[in-house]
């Protein structure tokens, strides 16, 4: 008998309707948006060439699918398969984030009909970074569709392929660990190219890894909010032995972050700048105030073992990634002339956002009770 199991039961429930309604009010929205152009629905100007679509469904929406890397790398490398339970959902959670990111960027592309170019010869330009992160991302929704695999193959019956596929799986799991490796420091790379448009706060030449290493936390953390929130509204035990070895690694990486994030400040001299009393000094302390309280919360090691302080830990890091992603990108981002720029979401932009993380939700209770995502009860 295989250790997961569909979880069954009824699709269309008032939850998955209320979903289903946000992302309805996104189609909209997004009809707009394709019969008019950007500038019908966001707030985008030449100042600001890019928003919450971006940001929020792309950088972060990214970082929230790093679950099956984060995942991955314990699974496979670190500890000989104890996390396994938490890999095949984490893996669905990566497929649904990398995958509606992408769709995100379609959806922000001012010609969306050029798309082709990024695979025809004549317009590739090889020392582009925003290439490299594309194709990397490409590759790596075909790698966790690859992963996903044996889940559908599972359902279905097909045991002989599920059988020739594990065993070259661990070939697709190599590369599943090298290319968010790439393309999650890449993404920092992008705000690098950016010179001092964005404050000295978050411009460093350790963005790279200051992105890798975030996006790393935001998948750890991804995993107990994802199961914490399975196991109280789908009714299913919770998996709090699990979750509270997983919180230690994520102790030890956060702290690492914050040593090397306030490190790089102090070698700079730029920690002045947090105490301007400005947006930027407010949303910074924010931000690595989000970073700290997962360490607060859950030094003591008995505190490791409640899901009520793992949950909360779990919210906080996912707010205080996506919080240091919007800060250099959108709060710290200051275009030159003078100042004039000024970016503020429309809600079209607002709505078509609530609306693709709405679709994602949907896709998730329609896999995990028509597909053995879950570990078996």
């Amino acid at each position: 008998m295989s250790e997961h199991a569909p979880l069954g039961g009824k699709l269309l429930t008032k939850p998955f309707l209320f979903f289903a309604v946000l992302f309805m009010i996104a189609l909209a929205f997004l009809a707009t948006r394709f019969i008019f152009g950007l500038g019908s629905v966001t707030n985008l100007s030449d100042g600001y060439p890019w928003g919450i679509w971006i940001v929020i469904d792309v950088m972060v929406g990214t970082a929230f699918g790093c679950a099956g890397y984060a995942v991955a790398l314990l699974v496979y490398l670190l500890n000989k398969g104890e996390y396994h339970p938490l890999i095949r959902s984490a893996v669905l959670a990566g497929l649904f984030g990398y995958g509606l990111a992408g769709l995100a960027v379609m959806i922000d592309l001012g010609r969306y009909w050029q798309f082709y170019t990024l695979f025809w010869p004549g317009f590739v330009h090889l020392n582009s970074v925003m290439l490299e992160v594309a194709w990397c991302v490409m590759a790596y929704i075909a790698v966790l569709a690859v992963e996903f695999a044996p889940t559908v193959l599972e359902r279905f019956g097909f045991k002989n392929l599920q059988q020739k596929l594990s065993k070259v799986m661990f070939l697709i799991i190599a590369v599943g660990i090298l290319l968010p490796t790439m393309h999650q420091s890449s993404l920092g790379t992008m705000a690098v190219v950016a010179g001092n448009q964005i404050s000295a706060l978050w411009q460093t030449q350790l963005l790279p890894p200051l992105f890798l290493i975030s996006a790393l936390l935001m998948g750890y953390a991804i995993v107990p909010f994802e199961s914490i929130l399975a196991s109280m509204g789908l009714r299913r035990p919770l998996e709090t032995n699990l979750l509270a070895k997983l919180t230690g690694v994520t102790l030890v990486v956060t702290g690492f972050y914050l040593v090397l994030r306030f490190g790089d400040l102090l070698w700079r001299g730029a920690l002045g700048l947090a105490f301007a009393g400005d947006l930027d000094s407010i949303m910074f302390w924010i931000e690595n105030a989000l970073f700290v309280l997962p360490i607060l919360l859950l030094a003591k090691q008995s505190n490791r073992n409640n899901p009520r302080l793992i949950f909360l830990s779990a919210v906080s890091l996912l707010l205080a990634g996506s919080i240091y992603r919007i800060n250099t990108y959108i709060i710290g981002y200051h275009p030159f002339a003078g100042g004039t720029w000024h970016y503020f979401p429309s809600v079209g932009e607002i709505m078509v956002t609530v609306g693709i993380f709405s679709f994602e939700v949907m896709l998730y209770l329609l896999f995990v009770k028509t597909l053995p995502v879950l570990h078996r009860a």
